[in-house]
């Protein structure tokens, strides 16, 4: 991996910046494009990446911007902090104004409406493959630490989404939930017992 002096800070406001220019379709898709940044270029492995996502998900504010402001830094410190938030916001913020200033002329278009109405289930559509592909290592992990860890796992999955989408549960309450489950399930559930080595008997 990486360390982070190797990283030019022209070189992550460069690459941050090609990804602001790919953010189409929401959140959802910028967050794909930065994680296999992250994991093409080895800045992240794909367990780091995931506790990072995680993490900026505990603390207000927009996720992307801290995700992205977490990346930077650890690869130089405030100063790539600095460069990757230029990078990413910079071609966002421009294109934002000019279709701002122009949409008032073409949003009664049919081919707009159409294209706006196809927008929302391909953001769908990416943000649960988003969670497929975060969720398999996680999974993977827990199911070879033991099949309970792998059940419990996937019963904080199952709660979480359940708790968001039939209650309408907050975000906060639904993390602070799955934090406490993890507390109670996790470290009660012991890991997979090694075999022991014969050799080793009396």
């Amino acid at each position: 991996m990486n360390k982070p002096t190797q990283v030019k800070l022209i070189e992550i406001a460069r690459i941050f910046f090609i990804l602001g220019l790919q953010s189409f379709g929401g959140g959802s898709s910028t967050l794909i494009l930065i994680r296999q940044t992250c994991l093409q270029r080895g800045w992240m492995e794909e367990g780091e990446f995931v506790r990072t996502w995680a993490l900026v998900q505990m603390a207000p504010g927009i996720n992307l911007l801290k995700l992205t402001s977490l990346i930077g830094h650890k690869l130089r410190g405030w100063a790539g902090l600095a460069a990757a938030m230029s990078g990413l916001l910079l071609p966002s913020a421009l294109v934002t104004v000019l279709m701002t200033a122009g949409y008032s002329a073409v949003r009664d278009q049919p081919l707009v409406q159409a294209a706006l109405k196809g927008l929302l289930p391909a953001t769908i559509g990416l943000s649960l493959m988003m969670s497929l592909q975060m969720a398999q290592p996680l999974l993977r992990k827990a199911y070879t630490e033991s099949p309970l860890r792998l059940a419990a796992n996937l019963v904080i999955l199952g709660s979480a989404g359940l708790l968001f989408a039939l209650l309408n549960a907050s975000p906060m309450a639904v993390l602070l939930g799955g934090g406490a489950a993890g507390v109670l399930f996790l470290t009660l559930v012991p890991t997979r017992i090694q075999p022991t080595d014969h050799k080793d008997l009396p």
